[in-house]
């Protein structure tokens, strides 16, 4: 090493005594700076109280006599678990599930399915009018369901009088109506997450002789999985939640859970005694699939909705 080498070289004393930049913030830190310290955990502990206290006390008042929950009481002076078997006579709860379960997942598996196709054609394929498909996904989306409420019950209805069938009271009327709501907002879910699938894979598939529909089942379809749920999930969700297009479409034996539901609640309205510890049993067993569907799916859910975020 030369002189002049040694002597443009810091020294270790140099180096140890030289100033630290300021530290880079981190995400973490840029997020939470927004809020102090104090003020943050007395917003978090609002918001945890205002959804842990309402489905506290109504698992409380599921194992109260109806008596009690009636009059008010918070604190019960008895446990009992017969809410949770009178319930199934008292209203057709078994048959309201059943139909839920049947109509929300053939909603999600063909919703799923056909936005999944749909939105790889909009994506990897140009074609006029694709634009316009597009953005007309986003404004179905502003269309409010009350105000498509009568058209489709006089649509389904005719058909009975000029084809012959009937759509009005089965699970078929229920499954197209909850398909006219789900498929453009599960199309746009699958839109955004085809989009940042690398094109390259699909590429390389075509060169090993793979056919577009080959691909779509080989690579698109494996790679989109997260997307896929989030699309199933939602147009599921749709369909268990739904009150009002299930209780002007269906009949006492194809009423949803949600009907149900409805009528058990409006039916203690003037009672001499209201099952009120039985609606609210009834409650939380209705919520219970929706429940374990989110713990199931829920690494999916967050990849799903969050894909395109960053690009």
């Amino acid at each position: 090493m030369t002189a002049s080498t040694k002597q443009d070289a810091p020294s270790g004393e140099a180096v140890a005594n030289a100033p630290v930049g300021r530290p880079r913030q981190s995400r973490h830190d840029a997020v939470t700076a927004v809020l102090p310290g104090w003020l943050r955990v007395v917003v978090l502990t609002l918001l945890v109280a205002a959804v842990t206290i309402p489905v506290g006390y109504i698992l409380v008042a599921s194992f109260m006599p109806d008596v009690d929950v009636a009059n008010g009481q918070i604190v019960p002076d008895e446990i009992t678990t017969q809410n949770y078997v009178r319930m199934w006579s008292t209203v057709d709860l078994a048959g309201g599930l059943a139909n839920s379960l049947v109509v929300s997942g053939i909603v999600a598996i063909i919703s799923a399915m056909i936005a999944t196709i749909t939105a790889y054609c909009l994506v990897r394929f140009a074609f006029r009018g694709r634009l316009t498909i597009l953005r007309g996904l986003v404004a179905l989306q502003s269309l409010p369901g009350t105000l498509l409420l009568l058209p489709i019950f006089v649509l389904f209805s005719s058909a009975r009088t000029y084809l012959d069938i009937t759509i009005i009271g089965t699970r078929f009327g229920l499954i197209v109506t909850y398909l006219t709501f789900a498929l453009p907002f599960s199309t746009w879910v699958m839109v955004t997450y085809l989009r940042g699938l690398p094109r390259e894979l699909e590429e390389a598939a075509m060169l090993d002789g793979c056919s577009p529909i080959g691909v779509l089942r080989r690579v698109v379809v494996p790679l989109s999985w997260p997307g896929i749920v989030v699309a199933a999930v939602f147009a599921f969700l749709l369909g268990w939640n739904d009150v009002l297009f299930a209780s002007v479409m269906t009949r006492p034996e194809t009423e949803t859970v949600a009907v149900a539901l409805q009528v058990f609640g409006l039916s203690q309205e003037g009672g001499a005694i209201p099952l009120y510890g039985q609606l609210m049993s009834s409650a939380l067993v209705c919520a219970l699939p929706v429940v374990v569907l989110y713990m199931i799916f829920q690494r999916y859910l967050v990849g799903g909705l969050t894909a395109g975020g960053v690009k």
